[in-house]
């Protein structure tokens, strides 16, 4: 259920966010659950997790853009309808680094004599420090933008 009014609209995006990164860190913790299964792997109990994980996302994402298109529209802030686009755009982009990361972590642990692997997770983790300054800097964009108007 999308707010109605501005301010509780705002404080509904700032939820969504937190709720992102909650969902981030349970990612990150079933994914080393599952390399701890290795070398036989649970993968039925990962397929799950990552269900899961995209069943939350998913609805997450849903909800920031119900609350992008209410901003423009019924708010004339298309300012923050725009960062709200980027934020998602970026946010897509680190859902798509963090799966390569473990993909790559996974590989690193069935090659330990693979030095190319290392250095794959390390390009990857220098790319996801990148996103997340960038998901940084929109989102004091977004918190300086719209507090204008108090």
């Amino acid at each position: 259920m999308v707010p109605t009014d501005f301010k509780a609209l705002i404080q509904r995006f700032y939820v969504l966010q937190s709720e992102r990164v909650e969902t981030y860190r349970l990612f990150e913790e079933g994914h080393e659950a599952y390399l701890r299964t290795g070398p036989q792997y649970d993968f039925e109990h990962y397929r799950q997790l990552v269900h899961e994980i995209t069943q939350a996302f998913c609805g997450i994402s849903k909800e920031v853009l119900e609350i992008k298109e209410r901003l423009h529209q019924d708010f004339d802030r298309p300012d923050l309808s725009e960062h709200i686009e980027k934020l998602q755009s970026k946010e897509k982009q680190k859902l798509e680094l963090t799966a390569k990361l473990q993909l790559a972590r996974q590989r690193a642990q069935d090659h330990p004599e693979d030095e190319g692997c290392q250095e794959k997770i390390q390009e990857i983790r220098q790319d996801i420090i990148k996103n997340k300054e960038a998901l940084s800097e929109i989102m004091q964009d977004f918190k300086y933008d719209s507090e204008e108007c108090d």
